[in-house]
């Protein structure tokens, strides 16, 4: 049973995990602000002020942060695979 649990902490995050949250982040408020600036089109109030739609904007840039992330990952996989690779093909 011991063999079974960590004595201590794990650390299992990959790089570009900690971008790929923040992207998820980013693009929910921006996905919130795009749905409360399209509400007046529907309720025929006033529109909000040009705030609201450049807030909207984290939509688009919390989808690129998180692809920036996601390819980070890819990276870094890809790098140690090669590091895998390369230990084993050398003769003992």
């Amino acid at each position: 049973m011991r063999s079974e649990t960590p004595a201590g902490p794990v650390d299992d995050s990959a790089p570009g995990d900690g971008l790929v949250k923040a992207g998820v982040i980013l693009f929910a408020i921006g996905a919130v602000a795009t749905l409360v600036t399209v509400a007046p089109l529907f309720l025929g109030t006033d529109p909000f002020p040009t705030l609201a739609y450049t807030v909207s904007m984290l939509m688009g840039v919390g989808f690129l942060v998180a692809a920036a992330g996601v390819l980070r990952s890819i990276a870094a996989q890809r790098r140690q695979a090669r590091q895998g690779a390369a230990g084993a093909a050398q003769p003992r």
